[in-house]
């Protein structure tokens, strides 16, 4: 299967790094918002993103991640033997009343979005949610725009973004990959 690297290690850091005074600039509210990831790779994210911010506005911002695996409305549909990984989500905070900006690595469907929003809104509703995606790739299923992002890539449809962070696979890159000859065939 061959892959095109379209952010390295430095690219990754200087977008990430971009998206935090990005989201500085858009909520400058004295408390600044909530950054809550979505697992896996999003949580990550919303970690380095989280101390970027803190760094930049001074502010101790909340944190938290969320699971989505029991909000997902497609996950038996695609392959009804296949069980999601489950993660604790960790929300230890009021969202209400404050912005939250839900961070994910990749926007696609928009399915996992809709599905954070709804698992988010079980822990209160915040007065407003953005969201920061570090890759947006389109084929949009659902009418889901992103606030922030890091890297629009146009894709085929059956292509696959592969997004690494240092933190699990000890590399930091994102790549696209080429469907593989027996995907397309069936």
């Amino acid at each position: 299967m061959s892959e095109k690297i379209v952010l390295e290690h430095d690219d990754l850091r200087r977008t990430l790094r971009r998206i935090a005074h990005e989201i500085a600039e858009k909520n400058p509210e004295p408390e600044g918002p909530a950054i809550v990831g979505i697992h896996t790779r999003g949580a990550i994210i919303a970690r380095r993103l989280h101390a970027l911010l803190v760094d930049l506005t001074g502010t101790e911002l909340p944190i938290g991640d969320l699971d989505i695996s029991f909000y997902r409305d497609d996950l038996a549909a695609k392959d009804p033997a296949r069980q999601p990984v489950v993660h604790a989500s960790h929300i230890e905070f009021d969202p209400g009343e404050r912005t939250v900006v839900l961070v994910d690595d990749v926007l696609f469907t928009g399915r996992t979005v809709r599905a954070a929003i709804d698992a988010l809104f079980d822990y209160g509703r915040p007065q407003r949610v953005q969201l920061a995606v570090l890759c947006d790739r389109g084929h949009r299923e659902l009418p889901i725009r992103p606030d922030f992002v890091g890297k629009n890539l146009p894709t085929a449809h059956d292509e696959r973004v592969n997004v690494r962070l240092e933190e699990i696979d000890e590399v930091d890159e994102v790549t696209i990959s080429e469907p593989q000859a027996a995907e397309v065939l069936s």
